[in-house]
């Protein structure tokens, strides 16, 4: 192989594809990059053998043919060279090493035979469907942050995605929850999408999806399986394997009778709720919300350091009522509404709360209260 780029090109198809592989491997070859190279491109793959990623930059090819190099490795050294140079990618003759050399600099790589490198084989998929890459990612933005990180209930360490009926129309719906918080998110169900499983995808393919989908004008090409579930964004295409698991009633911890309703400026509450949980020892401390007719009192007691107090002006006329709140969950919630106002739909101290985006967004969270 024998090929010719430009240092910008390659380094930004790696930056993509490096990403997913592990920096600590003991199967030598997922430590490895493939690349292999025909026509006037030259593909990338990458694997940990539950997500894959490819792409495909423009290159000059002398000589076509494919090998594995280290992926962490070779994006280092494309990164540190100059910017706006080119760079020679040759194997030696019998396939054991890569050079790479752009300017007075040379590298040589070890390689490992492109025929170990491991393939994660999709088979068929069931449905497909085109989203606008704006849509998806509002479905991420608005979820990854409630995914659970405890891997004994391994059913929650994704985004469920799913179909669902709602006001007459057909949504394409994303829901995520560690068990303390909910949030869900809603999209109009694109055409093909309809009777689709509802699936899990992992917290990691979540995570490299969320990266991927940076330019509005992208259109995204979805094709799910009960198994796998593979994304095309433009020269890019990334295959993942789902969470196998069964995904709770979601619905039925969502209250529909809550009947106190705050409004509050997402910007001045954000602010406070970060100045008071200052004092907190840690910020999963409570931070106790006491509502009174248009004001709402913000206090954190932590016993080692002392207290503060924060008084805001809000929407509010009901009952007087004390509940509290994780501060660092309040915070993740008001960081992810688009609009400058929010409703917080409110029981008791002890009941779960809804939270609104008043902006109009598809999007509503729920919160279980802390005891203070």
């Amino acid at each position: 192989m024998r090929i010719t780029l430009e240092r910008s090109n390659l380094l930004k198809s790696l930056n993509h594809v490096h990403r997913v592989v592990e920096r600590r491997n003991t199967i030598p070859i997922l430590s490895n990059v493939l690349l292999r190279s025909d026509g006037a491109s030259l593909d990338m793959k990458a694997t940990d053998l539950d997500l894959e990623i490819t792409e495909a930059t423009p290159a000059q090819v002398e000589q076509a043919g494919a090998t594995t190099v280290p992926a962490h490795l070779l994006y280092d050294i494309v990164r540190k060279l100059s910017d706006g140079s080119e760079v020679l990618l040759a194997t030696s003759a019998d396939g054991a090493s890569m050079t790479v050399t752009s300017g007075r600099s040379k590298f040589s790589l070890q390689c490992l035979p492109q025929s170990d490198f491991p393939d994660l084989t999709a088979g068929s998929f069931s449905h497909t469907f085109r989203l606008k890459a704006t849509d998806l990612k509002m479905l991420i933005d608005r979820t990854q942050f409630a995914i659970s990180t405890e891997e004994t209930r391994y059913y929650l360490n994704g985004i469920f995605i799913h179909t669902i009926e709602s006001a007459g129309q057909l949504k394409l719906r994303a829901v995520a929850t560690d068990g303390h918080r909910l949030a869900r998110a809603d999209v109009e169900a694109p055409s093909g999408s309809e009777g689709m499983p509802g699936i899990i995808i992992p917290r990691k393919t979540v995570g490299e999806l969320q990266k991927l989908v940076d330019n509005p004008d992208l259109t995204v090409t979805v094709e799910v399986s009960d198994a796998k579930i593979r994304f095309t964004i433009g020269s890019i295409v990334l295959t993942s394997k789902l969470i196998d698991g069964t995904f709770p009633d979601y619905q039925r911890v969502i209250p529909t009778n809550n009947d106190k309703e705050l409004k509050i400026d997402c910007q001045s509450f954000a602010q406070a709720v970060d100045r008071v949980s200052t004092i907190s020892s840690e910020r999963g401390r409570a931070v106790k919300l006491a509502l009174g007719e248009g004001q709402l009192t913000l206090t954190v007691n932590n016993p080692d350091s002392g207290s503060a107090t924060e008084e805001l002006a809000v929407g509010y006329d009901n009952d007087p009522l004390e509940i509290g709140f994780n501060a660092k969950y309040l915070l993740d919630i008001t960081s992810q509404l688009s609009g400058s106002e929010a409703v917080f739909m409110l029981a008791d101290p002890g009941s779960p709360t809804l939270v609104r985006d008043l902006a109009g967004d598809d999007a509503l969270y729920v919160l279980m209260p802390m005891r203070v």
